[in-house]
């Protein structure tokens, strides 16, 4: 009983540094999943993915240009589709095409929040910050898609009251015969799910996540909350209840062997 006792503390004490690393890696991950900003300020300087719910900035929410939604983030584009004539490369005759180029093309750079997905994080310490300057945003929701014929000389154009919300200038080559204009507009809404996949910073104690060093800002909307890792999980709950019943069971063994 001494022997066994003994062999069952010495491998405890083994596994209990294997299981305080597990666990600790266990509830660092929870604290990302869960979005927590006091946990992920000491991830400043450090890649992450966050998953959760759009919640408004510091300034509160904002307003699209164009279509005046209510939202977090906004962006628009400006088409100009128009007709190209070119040579066909088989016969050598002339052909008229159809082609769009972008003249106008923007987004927001407000900061808005990111909050857990069970929204207990904005009552606790609030949301985590994310700058969308000059982001790659994937899926967000398409508010506004306007087509407006060419403006016809004494007509008043039906675009006007878009071009003038219209942010920056219209630039780009107008090449062939303008057919229509197009606008549209995508918002990122509050509650909406997204993933963000950037740079953790702080900024006057808060966490903010940005755009990498070596590229972009990356947000994902629509795309489910991830789920928590449950091996993570797993294995810090067996290597700890592992530790815990080998040292427990050592210690009766080596009392009653005594």
């Amino acid at each position: 009983m001494l022997v066994i006792g003994i062999a069952l503390l010495i491998g405890a004490a083994i596994l209990a540094p294997l299981a305080f690393l597990a666990l600790r890696r266990w509830l660092a991950q929870r604290a990302v999943a869960e979005v927590r900003p006091n946990a992920l300020a000491a991830w400043a300087g450090r890649p992450v993915s966050l998953s959760g719910l759009a919640a408004p900035g510091p300034e509160g929410g904002i307003e699209s240009r164009l279509a005046g939604t209510d939202c977090v983030w906004h962006g628009h584009e400006v088409l100009r589709h128009y007709w190209l004539w070119r040579t066909r490369e088989d016969g050598g005759e002339r052909e008229r095409v159809r082609n769009c180029d972008s003249i106008a093309d923007h987004g927001s750079a407000d900061l808005f929040g990111i909050v857990g997905a069970a929204g207990a994080e904005r009552r606790r310490g609030g949301a985590v910050l994310v700058d969308p300057d000059d982001a790659e945003v994937d899926g967000v929701h398409m508010c506004l898609q306007r087509v407006v014929g060419r403006p016809q000389r004494g007509v008043p154009a039906p675009a006007d009251d878009l071009l003038n919300r219209v942010k920056g200038r219209i630039s780009g080559i107008f090449r062939g015969e303008t057919i229509e204009f197009e606008y549209r507009e995508w918002v990122l809404r509050p509650g909406d799910p997204i993933v963000v996949h950037g740079r953790m910073e702080l900024r006057d104690g808060r966490p903010v996540v940005t755009a990498p060093p070596d590229g972009r800002l990356r947000i994902e909307c629509g795309a489910p909350p991830e789920s928590q890792p449950q091996n993570q999980r797993a294995n810090a709950l067996l290597l700890s209840g592992g530790t815990l019943a080998s040292a427990c069971v050592g210690l009766l063994l080596t009392l009653s062997g005594v």
